[in-house]
């Protein structure tokens, strides 16, 4: 099986790391295509405007100046192009990409773009908390990793459909189980906009987020990282709402 690894935390990030020994649990011809810096949050953005520069790192291992996109079309169209990829895998992220995340991520991005060029494809995430960022367990993924992705690839992944898998932040050993969730759905009251002044005064901005008490939706993704399991959600490609297409069908003819 030929695995093409990619993700949006760029080409040095430790979740990489733990991305490709996942990969070789399964497969020893695996290939690493990254942006060469970090792309968190540029969701499924495609460099229109600016040449893309490969640079290879070492053997089957490149870093593309662009978006995890451009990094997943480079891999399968240029690097790849004589025998593409049976499988490509995205991330393992830093941080959950849950809820409305998965919007925004890149991580997620690489797996929808493998999806379009007709690849099976899953984005993989480790969740961490206050108390955990400078020290995630990256070891959660690493020895989930490789059994959940069998499983998914055991099952199949119809055409169309990319899987969403997120660790929790806990220890491989206290992990509760895997769960097959719905994508689930936080308050936008949580979103805020820091306003600071620079060294001459004037303001700029920072979008966060607020940490307050939030109750997750049972048998979503978030409720499945709150209780120690992991999230495997599948997402559709095709984004159309069928009820809405039949009731405005009813309006306009």
């Amino acid at each position: 099986m030929r695995i093409l690894c990619t993700n949006d935390d760029g080409i040095h990030a430790p979740g990489l790391e733990t991305l490709e020994a996942i990969a070789r649990a399964l497969s020893d011809d695996v290939w690493v295509v990254a942006p060469e810096t970090d792309q968190s949050g540029v969701s499924h953005s495609l460099s229109l405007n600016d040449p893309l520069r490969l640079r290879e790192i070492s053997d089957r291992h490149f870093a593309v100046k662009g978006t995890p996109t451009d990094c997943v079309i480079m891999g399968v169209r240029h690097l790849m192009r004589e025998t593409k990829p049976d499988l490509i895998l995205s991330g393992v992220n830093r941080g959950q990409n849950v809820a409305e995340d998965v919007s925004y991520s890149g991580t997620v991005a690489g797996a929808i773009e493998g999806t379009l060029l007709g690849v099976p494809s899953i984005a993989l995430s480790q969740a961490y908390s206050a108390s955990s960022r400078k020290d995630l367990k990256w070891q959660c993924a690493e020895h989930h990793g490789p059994k959940v992705v069998r499983k998914i690839l055991e099952a199949g992944i119809d055409k169309g459909i990319l899987v969403n898998v997120n660790f929790p932040d806990c220890e491989p050993d206290d992990v509760e189980g895997s769960a097959v969730v719905n994508q689930g759905v936080r308050t936008q009251e949580l979103l805020k906009l820091d306003e600071r002044a620079d060294g001459r005064g004037n303001p700029y901005y920072w979008i966060g987020f607020e940490r307050r008490p939030f109750t997750p939706g049972n048998g979503t993704d978030l409720w499945a990282i709150a209780n120690r399991r992991i999230a495997i959600t599948p997402l559709r490609l095709d984004m159309t709402d069928e009820p809405t297409l039949t009731r405005y069908a009813q309006l306009f003819d």
